[in-house]
């Protein structure tokens, strides 16, 4: 009985100390409330993945990336396109009888096919639970607690049920993908690391915007070795490639891209056409809160100010010549009148009647000057720390400064800077910070009222909890901080300013029906919260790029 007793006691014991981190019970209450959400609101998005259902099914491989019956033409890489042809192959015939794989110009379906839609999507998602339980349980014990905390935010993540089960897009497993190469290099699993980013970017080319990153990193760690460097001459150069090392990843990244894309080279100019579609303009219909819907709004303003005060103009004048501004109030009033600026809800080119226009390759070079700032500490220290501090800046470059960026863009920020925030209590005010403006900046996705609950109490609920989450399993440095005050208190005004903000322009919108005035402000609410959501996350941007930059001992 003794022993039996002690047994039992060291069982307890162990198990205290070695809690299990276990994501199973969050699948199990998320995917409860995705089948709940399945007979609610979704986008055009849903026509759109039903469209490439039928494509991929009742058309030839050669072609996909021609058909136009719909509007709605195939623009993801052949990797997804495959995978949309899996899922047609396993479409019930009650759903093929509702109109699932019918290539026509408007989509025809009932409730079967949203049914069948929103469970692939469910199931599909199932892959994003296995991958960071993964993470969790290779973690090192001391940041198991952390990272579970990490991973459970993520698999939370409003960002994801708004996005992918309710507004409609498979996001879920997409990431997963790339969280499992993170999980890789985190691991010194280089060429799995390789393996899994090429996937991931030849199902989703919006994973670009990271690509530098991986890169560099792949290169500095696993194909450059200075360990016993000394230059003497250029030739000295060639012995710090690992040219074993540089076929393997090479062989790796040509091989995916291969079995991705060679069936398609007859239809490669088509193909890049439909991936960079340059002529969608540079903002999309609702402002993504990057630095150009500033822009776009300065542009607006001074228009205003110029067309109601033309002394303004006279001053102007004086000191900016065309064609940096009009030369006449009639020019100004022409341009006014063949205007799209971006708030009359249509995804075409937008013309600014102020400022300079601005050209894609403006567009790519300041992407790709800040990609750079962030990329050149890792070549000096490529730790897996710095590593994912060049991701998230890399995100953050292409989010606010890219060609025709959208909203749920900001998703690639923001699960990056998730497996970043708790090394350092410092990184968490810029993290929440993204986090807030952006989950935020999605609720224009959702455009039916009914919805309008739904979002706000499940994304107040997930930042309440994790941010105190956050806060107990973030390190806190032994080295010197230098706290900024104002950038903390900023930061907690500006969140908290948010809830009122997403209930102001609610009641706009509800308000609007009712008085004439209103209706000339059709766009009102989208520009706010576009603006507002913009100064956080140019916040958190700057935040995090000062502790990059300007914080060494943060990295070490």
């Amino acid at each position: 009985m003794a022993k039996t007793a002690k047994k039992a006691k060291a069982s307890v014991s162990v198990s205290q100390n070695n809690p299990k981190f276990s994501l199973w019970n969050f699948w199990v209450s998320g995917t409860l409330l995705k089948l709940l959400l399945i007979p609610g609101y979704f986008s055009t998005d849903f026509d759109v993945h039903r469209n490439w259902l039928a494509i991929t099914n009742k058309l030839p491989l050669k072609l996909w990336y021609v058909e136009d019956t719909s509007q709605w033409t195939l623009d993801y890489p052949p990797f997804f396109a495959y995978f949309e042809w899996f899922l047609s192959q396993v479409v019930p015939k009650v759903v093929q009888k509702d109109g699932c794989l019918d290539i026509v110009k408007v989509g025809r379906f009932g409730m079967p096919t949203v049914i069948f839609q929103r469970l692939t999507v469910i199931a599909s998602e199932t892959l994003l639970y296995v991958v960071l339980q993964v993470f969790i349980n290779k973690s090192e014990m001391t940041d198991r607690s952390a990272n579970f905390v990490v991973a459970s935010s993520i698999v939370l993540s409003p960002g994801f049920l708004i996005i992918d089960h309710i507004h409609f897009q498979y996001n879920g497993f997409l990431f997963a993908i790339l969280i499992a190469s993170i999980v890789a290099a985190k691991h010194q699993k280089y060429l799995q690391c390789a393996l899994f980013f090429t996937i991931a970017l030849c199902f989703k080319h919006i994973f670009l915007y990271l690509a530098p990153s991986f890169f560099v990193f792949l290169l500095r760690v696993y194909v450059l070795d200075f360990s016993n460097f000394k230059f003497r001459s250029y030739n000295d150069l060639i012995s710090v490639v690992q040219w074993k090392n540089l076929l393997k990843l090479g062989g790796v990244v040509v091989t995916v891209f291969t079995a991705c894309f060679a069936p398609f080279i007859a239809q490669w100019p088509q193909l890049l056409k439909r991936l960079f579609p340059f002529s969608r303009g540079l903002t999309h219909a609702y402002w993504a809160p990057n630095f150009w819907a500033i822009y776009s709004l300065l542009d607006k303003v001074l228009t205003l100010c110029v067309m109601k005060v033309p002394y303004v103009h006279r001053f102007l004048s004086q000191f900016i010549g065309p064609p940096l501004i009009p030369e006449t109030l009639a020019e100004i009033q022409s341009r006014l009148q063949q205007y799209n600026g971006g708030t009359k809800g249509l995804v075409q080119d937008v013309s600014f009647v102020i400022l300079p226009q601005v050209q894609p390759k403006l567009t790519f070079f300041l992407t790709l000057f800040y990609q750079v700032l962030a990329l050149v500490p890792v070549l000096f220290s490529p730790s897996f720390k710095r590593f994912i501090g060049s991701l998230t800046l890399c995100g953050f470059a292409s989010f606010l400064f890219g060609w025709h960026v959208h909203e749920k863009a900001i998703m690639l920020v923001i699960i990056p800077f998730s497996f970043l925030v708790t090394s350092d209590r410092r990184l968490l005010t810029p993290f929440l910070l993204a986090v807030s403006a952006g989950y935020v900046s999605l609720f224009p996705l959702l455009h039916s009222s009914q919805e309008f609950l739904l979002k706000i109490l499940y994304t107040l609920v997930w930042s309440i909890v994790y941010s105190l989450a956050l806060r107990q399993v973030t390190k806190i440095s032994s080295s010197v901080q230098r706290r900024v005050f104002f950038f903390d208190r900023f930061a907690l005004f500006y969140i908290i300013m948010l809830l009122p903000l997403v209930i102001g322009v609610q009641l706009l919108e509800a308000l609007k029906w009712r008085y004439s005035v209103l209706q000339k402000f059709e766009f009102a609410g989208l520009m706010i919260y576009s603006i507002y959501c913009s100064i956080g996350i140019l916040s958190s941007w700057v935040g995090l790029s000062w502790l990059y930059n300007f914080d060494e001992p943060l990295w070490m």
